[in-house]
């Protein structure tokens, strides 16, 4: 059995890792009553701490087993690190990919020299690939978790929390899991230098083969782990990564995607820095189960964040928090009745806002709303219901979420004598109801679509029913307003959303 201790005491990463500052979240800790620390990976030359573990293995391979190279199986931060590992050593490394790799991932790995292989969908596929090359050439394998030495090298990260701490309290280090390599050479550092300070994992609720191993007795495969925090979607932990898990951790703490975002949200306000998914995991478990008083570090992994998940993360954020609440409400189909509705939200921010005239009696809205907490949003429900307008709280419906918003609006046969216009809204409380009160309800609105992005202005897009001989009086009244707009009834975009 691997001596970790010494291992890690010993392991060389130096040459291509740096000791990651420890930083507070003051803010955060004041609201929460605890002391939240993150140990700062994201901040490595390859922005992951897996750049400590492939480059303590190969530190200390023979010069025969580098001669012919390495190889890695990796979509991403391992990859990243054997990479700069390798040009470090002046060794070559190829690395297999799946075809699905986001280009920016390729190309960070194509400069650090390093050769790319694209093969399969996944990691399964490349790891697969991955052995047969090895079976064929004698290229040496740098795995990325189930390893002592790649174990031995992720464990410097608690080495640097506790002596950042030494002598001062700590409670717990949250830490994430994917394959369990930094787990595992957290949990053998921390046991056998402060065993009273609890190791606690963290995986997504959908993608838990550590959390589900640990409970069966055994390792557990998962047919279809999720993939929004890619850094640790793995199917199956190691075989090493799972024994010492299993005896050592503390406990694991399964997280939603919702409870991910808020988190990263946390990091950037504190920091600045945008991490990966799975660089929040730990933040987002210390949140979730840390007791009042208690000093708690959070290892953000990486930063390896792809551009366009950001808008989604904006999204779900407030979810997280519990400070959006979305709500499907029917109205009736008559004048005036927008209006009404919209007062009842009174200066609340709205986020969200999807209306298209359907069927002759009601309207279905789909609305998000600013809130404090899930108090306010209950309350919200009682009060539109008491004045006559029937609710359904759609805040923790996965479905509604993701696809019921984009669904409200195209063609309808009540659209009588539609005009459609794009609006800039300024994005402040009550912008929205002075523009229903300029209207004066003389014309029907037929749709209204709205989503806020965090700009100063909300982009709208709005229909109304407005008969041929008042559409002058119409457009004077627009201008009157003052609000930025474009008639785009005539829009081939537009026409062809509202004709399917």
């Amino acid at each position: 059995m691997a001596d970790y201790l010494r291992q890690i005491l010993n392991a060389a990463v130096y040459d291509v890792a740096i000791k990651t500052p420890l930083d507070e979240m003051a803010a955060l800790s004041k609201k929460h009553g605890c002391r939240f620390l993150l140990k700062r990976e994201d901040l490595q030359p390859v922005h992951s701490y897996k750049i400590r573990g492939a480059y303590n293995k190969m530190r200390q391979l023979s010069p025969e087993a580098l001669e012919n190279g390495v190889l890695a199986a990796s979509a991403g931060n391992h990859a990243q690190g054997v990479a700069l590992s390798a040009r470090k050593l002046g060794v070559k490394a190829t690395i297999v990919m799946p075809v699905t790799t986001p280009e920016i991932k390729i190309n960070a790995v194509k400069a650090l020299g390093a050769k790319i292989v694209l093969h399969g969908d996944g990691y399964s596929e490349c790891a697969e690939e991955a052995a047969r090359l090895v079976r064929e050439t004698g290229i040496t394998f740098i795995p990325p978790y189930d390893d002592p030495q790649v174990i031995a090298g992720q464990g410097t990260v608690a080495k640097e929390i506790l002596e950042a701490l030494a002598g001062r309290r700590l409670d717990a280090i949250f830490v994430p899991i994917g394959g369990g390599g930094l787990a595992a050479g957290v949990c053998e550092y921390v046991k056998a230098v402060r065993p009273e300070v609890k190791v606690v994992g963290v995986e997504p609720a959908d993608s838990d083969c550590m959390y589900r191993s640990i409970r069966a007795g055994k390792r557990v495969t998962l047919e279809n782990p999720g993939l929004f925090a890619d850094g640790v979607c793995v199917k199956k932990p190691g075989e090493e990564t799972f024994r010492i898990c299993r005896e050592k951790l503390d406990g694991i703490v399964r997280v939603s995607t919702a409870e991910i975002c808020a988190a990263i949200k946390d990091i950037f306000e504190a920091t600045r820095a945008i991490c990966e998914p799975a660089g929040a995991l730990a933040l987002a478990a210390a949140k979730k189960t840390a007791q009042k008083g208690e000093t708690c570090a959070c290892i953000v992994s990486g930063a390896n964040m792809n551009f366009d998940r950001i808008r989604f993360v904006s999204e779900e954020t407030e979810l997280g928090e519990k400070r959006e609440a979305i709500f499907e409400v029917r109205i009736p189909e008559e004048r005036g009745s927008f209006k009404r509705f919209i007062a009842k939200i009174g200066r609340r921010a709205i986020t969200e806002f999807n209306y298209r005239i359907s069927a002759a009696d009601h309207a279905h809205i789909f609305v998000g709303i600013a809130v404090k907490g899930p108090k306010e949003a209950a309350a919200l429900k009682a009060l539109f219901e008491k004045s006559g307008f029937p609710t359904h709280d759609l805040t923790d419906d996965a479905i509604a979420k993701e696809h019921i918003r984009h669904m409200v609006g195209g063609h309808s046969a009540n659209a009588v004598d539609e005009v459609v216009h794009a609006f800039e809204f300024p994005e402040r409380p009550g912008a929205l109801m002075n523009f229903l009160e300029a209207i004066a309800d003389r014309w029907n609105i037929s749709l209204f679509h709205y989503r806020n992005h965090g700009s100063d202005h909300g982009k709208v897009l709005a229909g109304f029913q407005v008969p041929p001989a008042e559409r002058a009086e119409f457009e004077a009244t627009l201008r009157q307003i003052g609000y930025q707009h474009a008639d785009v009834t005539a829009n081939p975009a537009y026409k062809y959303f509202l004709s399917t």
